[in-house]
């Protein structure tokens, strides 16, 4: 049993512990945790002044960067695309504002958006390939004689053959008929339509001088094939042969926001054929970005091929058309292989 002088002895003791942090709180030790205390407010009352000064003065910056952007981008648009025919396509999953803000760039630097069209789950499904593979083994004779140049021939894959008659449907010229699409454009555009690859918003009016193709930066797209699929036809694999196919075939830009892993853009970039022979535009949620897009269709027009964007890697934009026509050696568009190119409205 504990004896009483136990507790006692253990009560004294904590009293005095208390005792003495009481007189040495409230005596010497009491000015040096005050003024210690309040030398760290006043620390931090500074920071904050100094963090949120220097915040307004980044926002101010910000602003006049962002005016000097919309007057420079309005010089170096306007009339970069005088007269040219363009046809937009939407690949995945483009956002409404950023579509209308890169339109509305189009629309300034005096080009005509003559087709507007999406392609629909179907173009990239796996439980669709079926569906592909059909339509895309009507096409192969068709587009192997003339439309497609050399392009297609019995080793191309149905993501190549469904490229190649999306883009001759939207650039093909009537021989007879400059500015006129040809019957090959009209049938292969009414069968995309019918057997659900696309969509429509705005019917193609005349052939396209350029291609724009929207992308989104959608990324859960399937890339696994199924039982006996080809991966490469479908999935983001899928668009990024679209994108190579159209660039042999017409003056073609692929336009999407800042690329992250996977996504279209990237999976174009990473690749060493594509990179070479397809144009890029990254950014275009922003207004540079959109600023971009129409100096880069002028630039691909003369047979420009590079990668824009502020990645590590890109450019940062586009050398002049003039320029670039010179760069190139006479290198234009109408080399690509595009069969409705150069015919001006």
């Amino acid at each position: 049993m504990i004896d009483f002088r136990y507790h006692l002895v253990s009560l004294i003791s904590v009293f005095l512990a208390l005792a003495v942090g009481i007189i040495l709180g409230a005596g010497p030790l009491q000015g040096a945790i005050g003024e210690q205390l309040t030398d760290q407010v006043d620390a931090l009352r500074n920071e904050r002044n100094a963090l949120r000064e220097d915040i307004d003065a980044a926002q101010e910056n910000l602003d006049e960067q962002r005016r000097f952007v919309d007057a420079a981008g309005d010089q170096l648009v306007t009339g970069s695309l005088a007269a040219q025919r363009i046809a937009v396509v939407d690949v995945d999953q483009v956002g409404d504002d950023t579509e209308r803000a890169v339109l509305d760039e189009l629309d300034d630097a005096g080009a005509r958006v003559v087709a507007h069209e999406s392609l629909t789950e179907s173009w990239t499904a796996a439980d669709e390939s079926t569906l592909r593979d059909t339509v895309a083994g009507g096409l192969r004779e068709q587009l192997g004689e003339e439309a497609a140049g050399n392009l297609i021939d019995d080793e191309s894959n149905t993501a190549e053959l469904l490229g190649a008659a999306l883009t001759v449907a939207l650039t093909d010229t009537d021989a007879d008929a400059p500015g006129q699409r040809s019957s090959e454009a009209q049938e292969l555009q009414q069968l995309l339509e019918r057997v659900g690859l696309i969509e429509v918003e705005s019917a193609p009016e005349e052939p396209a001088d350029a291609i724009l193709l929207l992308s989104g930066g959608a990324t859960d797209m399937p890339e696994e094939p199924t039982e006996g699929g080809d991966p490469e036809t479908m999935g983001a694999a899928a668009l990024a042969t679209l994108a190579g196919t159209a660039s042999e075939l017409a003056a073609t830009v692929l336009a999407g926001p800042t690329t992250t892993e996977g996504d279209l853009i990237a999976t174009v970039r990473g690749d060493e054929e594509l990179v070479d022979t397809v144009t890029t535009v990254s950014g275009i949620e922003q207004r540079t970005g959109q600023i971009v897009v129409p100096l880069a269709i002028a630039s691909t027009s003369t047979g420009v091929v590079d990668q824009y964007g502020f990645e590590e890697g890109a450019t940062v934009l586009p050398p002049p058309a003039e320029q670039a026509s010179g760069d190139a050696g006479g290198s234009a568009a109408g080399d690509q292989g595009g069969s409705g190119s150069g015919d001006e409205s």
